[in-house]
Protein backbone atom coordinates (compact mmCIF):
# COMPACT_ATOMS: atom_id res chain seq x y z
CA UNK A 1 0.00 0.00 0.00
CA UNK A 2 1.56 3.38 -0.92
CA UNK A 3 0.26 6.32 1.52
CA UNK A 4 0.30 8.96 -0.49
CA UNK A 5 -1.17 9.48 -4.19
CA UNK A 6 0.57 9.29 -7.43
CA UNK A 7 -0.74 10.57 -10.58
CA UNK A 8 -2.20 7.34 -11.49
CA UNK A 9 -4.12 7.75 -14.95
CA UNK A 10 -7.34 6.03 -13.41
CA UNK A 11 -8.20 6.25 -9.44
CA UNK A 12 -11.02 4.34 -8.06
CA UNK A 13 -12.39 5.18 -4.36
CA UNK A 14 -13.73 2.69 -2.77
CA UNK A 15 -16.03 1.71 0.26
CA UNK A 16 -17.59 -0.70 1.94
CA UNK A 17 -20.22 -1.50 4.41
CA UNK A 18 -19.74 -5.06 6.72
CA UNK A 19 -22.03 -7.36 9.36
CA UNK A 20 -19.74 -6.61 11.54
CA UNK A 21 -15.87 -5.64 12.19
CA UNK A 22 -13.87 -8.97 11.76
CA UNK A 23 -13.37 -10.55 8.56
CA UNK A 24 -11.45 -13.06 10.12
CA UNK A 25 -14.24 -14.41 12.30
CA UNK A 26 -16.90 -14.38 9.30
CA UNK A 27 -18.19 -11.15 9.12
CA UNK A 28 -19.34 -10.38 5.45
CA UNK A 29 -19.55 -7.72 3.08
CA UNK A 30 -23.39 -6.27 2.20
CA UNK A 31 -22.09 -3.27 0.58
CA UNK A 32 -19.47 -1.81 -2.14
CA UNK A 33 -19.47 1.46 -3.49
CA UNK A 34 -16.91 2.41 -5.97
CA UNK A 35 -16.50 6.22 -7.81
CA UNK A 36 -13.70 6.63 -10.41
CA UNK A 37 -11.47 9.46 -11.09
CA UNK A 38 -9.36 9.87 -13.93
CA UNK A 39 -6.88 13.01 -13.79
CA UNK A 40 -8.60 13.88 -10.14
CA UNK A 41 -11.95 14.08 -11.75
CA UNK A 42 -15.01 12.56 -11.63
CA UNK A 43 -16.15 10.52 -14.36
CA UNK A 44 -19.57 9.29 -13.32
CA UNK A 45 -18.35 5.56 -14.24
CA UNK A 46 -19.37 4.11 -10.69
CA UNK A 47 -20.03 0.77 -9.47
CA UNK A 48 -22.63 -0.04 -6.56
CA UNK A 49 -23.54 -3.28 -5.16
CA UNK A 50 -25.42 -4.43 -2.26
CA UNK A 51 -24.76 -8.26 -1.31
CA UNK A 52 -26.15 -10.81 0.53
CA UNK A 53 -23.77 -12.01 2.95
CA UNK A 54 -25.51 -14.86 4.04
CA UNK A 55 -25.20 -13.80 7.93
CA UNK A 56 -27.01 -11.39 9.96
CA UNK A 57 -25.58 -8.18 10.75
CA UNK A 58 -24.62 -7.88 14.36
CA UNK A 59 -26.73 -5.06 15.92
CA UNK A 60 -23.88 -2.59 16.78
CA UNK A 61 -23.19 -2.46 12.61
CA UNK A 62 -26.64 -2.59 11.74
CA UNK A 63 -26.82 1.06 13.89
CA UNK A 64 -24.36 2.06 11.97
CA UNK A 65 -25.27 1.34 8.05
CA UNK A 66 -29.20 0.76 8.71
CA UNK A 67 -29.16 -2.18 6.12
CA UNK A 68 -31.73 -4.91 7.19
CA UNK A 69 -30.75 -8.73 6.57
CA UNK A 70 -34.37 -8.87 4.60
CA UNK A 71 -33.24 -6.09 2.38
CA UNK A 72 -30.34 -8.05 1.50
CA UNK A 73 -32.08 -11.60 1.24
CA UNK A 74 -33.05 -11.02 -2.26
CA UNK A 75 -29.55 -9.69 -3.13
CA UNK A 76 -27.11 -11.30 -5.26
CA UNK A 77 -23.66 -12.99 -3.26
CA UNK A 78 -20.17 -11.43 -3.65
CA UNK A 79 -19.37 -14.80 -5.87
CA UNK A 80 -21.82 -13.74 -8.41
CA UNK A 81 -20.20 -9.88 -8.75
CA UNK A 82 -16.59 -10.72 -8.16
CA UNK A 83 -15.68 -11.08 -11.65
CA UNK A 84 -17.76 -7.35 -12.74
CA UNK A 85 -15.62 -5.94 -9.98
CA UNK A 86 -12.67 -7.29 -10.57
CA UNK A 87 -13.03 -6.05 -14.63
CA UNK A 88 -13.86 -2.59 -12.80
CA UNK A 89 -10.71 -2.59 -10.69
CA UNK A 90 -8.39 -3.94 -12.89
CA UNK A 91 -5.44 -1.66 -12.80
CA UNK A 92 -6.49 1.01 -10.98
CA UNK A 93 -5.08 2.38 -7.82
CA UNK A 94 -7.63 2.63 -5.14
CA UNK A 95 -8.38 4.86 -2.49
CA UNK A 96 -10.02 3.81 0.69
CA UNK A 97 -10.21 5.22 4.50
CA UNK A 98 -8.53 2.99 6.96
CA UNK A 99 -7.34 0.75 3.99
CA UNK A 100 -6.53 -2.33 6.14
CA UNK A 101 -9.96 -2.98 7.43
CA UNK A 102 -11.75 -2.43 3.39
CA UNK A 103 -8.64 -4.50 2.14
CA UNK A 104 -9.34 -7.37 4.57
CA UNK A 105 -12.80 -7.77 3.91
CA UNK A 106 -12.46 -7.58 0.12
CA UNK A 107 -9.69 -10.22 0.06
CA UNK A 108 -12.05 -12.75 2.35
CA UNK A 109 -14.37 -12.57 0.01
CA UNK A 110 -11.67 -13.30 -2.93
CA UNK A 111 -10.38 -16.29 -0.96
CA UNK A 112 -13.39 -17.74 -0.26
CA UNK A 113 -14.36 -17.78 -3.84
CA UNK A 114 -10.33 -18.75 -5.00
CA UNK A 115 -9.45 -15.53 -6.01
CA UNK A 116 -5.85 -14.02 -5.55
CA UNK A 117 -5.23 -10.96 -3.35
CA UNK A 118 -7.02 -7.48 -4.39
CA UNK A 119 -3.61 -6.36 -4.59
CA UNK A 120 -2.65 -8.53 -7.73
CA UNK A 121 -5.61 -6.97 -9.74
CA UNK A 122 -4.86 -3.30 -8.62
CA UNK A 123 -1.92 -0.76 -9.18
CA UNK A 124 -1.51 -0.26 -5.83
CA UNK A 125 -3.68 1.88 -2.52
CA UNK A 126 -3.92 5.36 -1.69
CA UNK A 127 -4.78 5.61 2.17
CA UNK A 128 -6.50 8.56 3.01
CA UNK A 129 -6.34 7.99 6.95
CA UNK A 130 -2.97 8.08 7.13
CA UNK A 131 -2.56 10.82 4.62
CA UNK A 132 -4.89 12.57 7.43
CA UNK A 133 -2.80 11.68 10.37
CA UNK A 134 0.18 13.07 8.54
CA UNK A 135 -1.43 16.23 7.94
CA UNK A 136 -3.34 16.70 10.84
CA UNK A 137 -1.83 14.91 13.56
CA UNK A 138 -3.53 14.95 16.98
CA UNK A 139 -6.77 15.72 15.17
CA UNK A 140 -9.81 13.69 14.95
CA UNK A 141 -9.51 12.23 11.14
CA UNK A 142 -13.03 10.47 10.62
CA UNK A 143 -14.52 11.59 7.50
CA UNK A 144 -17.22 13.50 9.25
CA UNK A 145 -14.15 15.25 11.37
CA UNK A 146 -12.31 15.69 7.79
CA UNK A 147 -15.72 16.55 5.81
CA UNK A 148 -16.07 19.39 8.48
CA UNK A 149 -12.41 20.63 8.34
CA UNK A 150 -11.84 20.46 4.48
CA UNK A 151 -16.05 21.95 3.85
CA UNK A 152 -17.16 18.82 2.11
CA UNK A 153 -20.90 19.10 2.57
CA UNK A 154 -21.62 15.86 4.05
CA UNK A 155 -25.12 17.16 5.46
CA UNK A 156 -26.75 14.05 3.79
CA UNK A 157 -24.98 11.63 5.50
CA UNK A 158 -27.15 10.83 8.66
CA UNK A 159 -25.94 6.75 8.06
CA UNK A 160 -23.39 5.11 6.59
CA UNK A 161 -23.36 4.22 3.36
CA UNK A 162 -20.69 2.91 0.88
CA UNK A 163 -21.45 5.10 -2.21
CA UNK A 164 -22.60 8.06 -0.50
CA UNK A 165 -19.02 7.61 1.61
CA UNK A 166 -17.33 6.99 -1.47
CA UNK A 167 -18.22 10.10 -3.23
CA UNK A 168 -17.38 12.02 0.35
CA UNK A 169 -14.03 10.62 0.44
CA UNK A 170 -13.12 11.55 -3.55
CA UNK A 171 -14.15 14.87 -2.56
CA UNK A 172 -11.90 14.55 0.70
CA UNK A 173 -8.87 13.37 -1.13
CA UNK A 174 -8.88 15.96 -4.08
CA UNK A 175 -9.03 18.42 -1.41
CA UNK A 176 -6.30 16.99 1.03
CA UNK A 177 -4.01 16.56 -2.36
CA UNK A 178 -5.27 19.71 -3.80
CA UNK A 179 -1.67 21.26 -3.05
CA UNK A 180 0.18 19.15 -5.45
CA UNK A 181 -1.51 20.48 -8.36
CA UNK A 182 0.56 23.23 -7.81
CA UNK A 183 3.79 21.04 -8.37
CA UNK A 184 2.07 20.16 -11.66
CA UNK A 185 1.80 23.87 -13.04
CA UNK A 186 2.80 24.11 -16.92
CA UNK A 187 4.96 26.52 -17.86
CA UNK A 188 5.62 25.99 -21.50
CA UNK A 189 3.92 28.95 -22.30
CA UNK A 190 6.26 31.12 -20.52
CA UNK A 191 8.19 33.15 -23.19
CA UNK A 192 12.54 32.84 -22.27
CA UNK A 193 12.74 36.65 -21.96
CA UNK A 194 9.78 37.07 -19.97
CA UNK A 195 11.80 36.98 -16.63
CA UNK A 196 14.28 38.94 -18.09
CA UNK A 197 11.46 42.06 -19.15
CA UNK A 198 10.09 41.84 -15.38
CA UNK A 199 10.65 45.51 -13.73
CA UNK A 200 13.19 44.38 -10.65
CA UNK A 201 12.27 46.58 -7.30
CA UNK A 202 15.33 47.04 -4.81
CA UNK A 203 14.02 46.43 -1.34
CA UNK A 204 16.64 48.23 0.29
CA UNK A 205 14.92 51.68 -0.14
CA UNK A 206 12.35 50.55 2.25
CA UNK A 207 12.08 50.61 5.58
CA UNK A 208 10.10 47.51 6.33
CA UNK A 209 9.62 47.48 10.04
CA UNK A 210 10.15 44.12 12.09
CA UNK A 211 6.99 43.12 13.96
CA UNK A 212 7.85 40.96 16.86
CA UNK A 213 5.21 38.41 18.87
CA UNK A 214 3.74 39.59 22.10
CA UNK A 215 4.23 37.57 25.27
CA UNK A 216 0.51 35.87 24.81
CA UNK A 217 1.22 35.13 20.80
CA UNK A 218 4.73 33.81 21.56
CA UNK A 219 2.78 31.55 24.90
CA UNK A 220 -0.05 30.44 21.78
CA UNK A 221 3.03 29.53 19.38
CA UNK A 222 4.69 27.52 22.62
CA UNK A 223 1.55 25.25 23.33
CA UNK A 224 0.74 24.12 19.82
CA UNK A 225 4.44 23.29 19.33
CA UNK A 226 4.46 21.24 22.19
CA UNK A 227 1.23 19.75 21.51
CA UNK A 228 2.63 18.48 17.56
CA UNK A 229 5.51 17.37 20.00
CA UNK A 230 3.56 15.32 21.97
CA UNK A 231 1.16 14.10 19.28
CA UNK A 232 4.53 12.71 17.12
CA UNK A 233 5.86 10.86 20.40
CA UNK A 234 9.03 13.35 21.09
CA UNK A 235 10.11 13.21 17.08
CA UNK A 236 9.26 16.72 16.27
CA UNK A 237 12.26 17.77 13.68
CA UNK A 238 12.80 20.82 15.52
CA UNK A 239 13.75 19.43 18.10
CA UNK A 240 16.82 18.18 16.53
CA UNK A 241 17.28 21.91 15.60
CA UNK A 242 17.15 23.13 19.57
CA UNK A 243 20.24 24.39 21.27
CA UNK A 244 20.96 21.79 23.84
CA UNK A 245 19.58 21.43 26.49
CA UNK A 246 16.86 23.61 25.72
CA UNK A 247 13.38 23.95 27.78
CA UNK A 248 10.07 22.07 26.34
Amino acid sequence: MTAQGSQAARQIVLDTETTGLSAENGDRIIEIGCVELIGRRLTSNNKHYYLNPERKSEEEALRIHGISDEFLRDKPKFAEIAADLLDYLQGAELIIHNAPFDVGFLDKELERIGQTPIANHIAGVIDTLVMAKEAYPGKRNSLDALCERLAVDNSSRTLHGALLDAELLADVYINLTRGQEALLIDLGEVSQGAASDTPRINLTAFDLPVLRASAEEAAQHAAVLLELDKASGGKALWRKLEPHGSAT
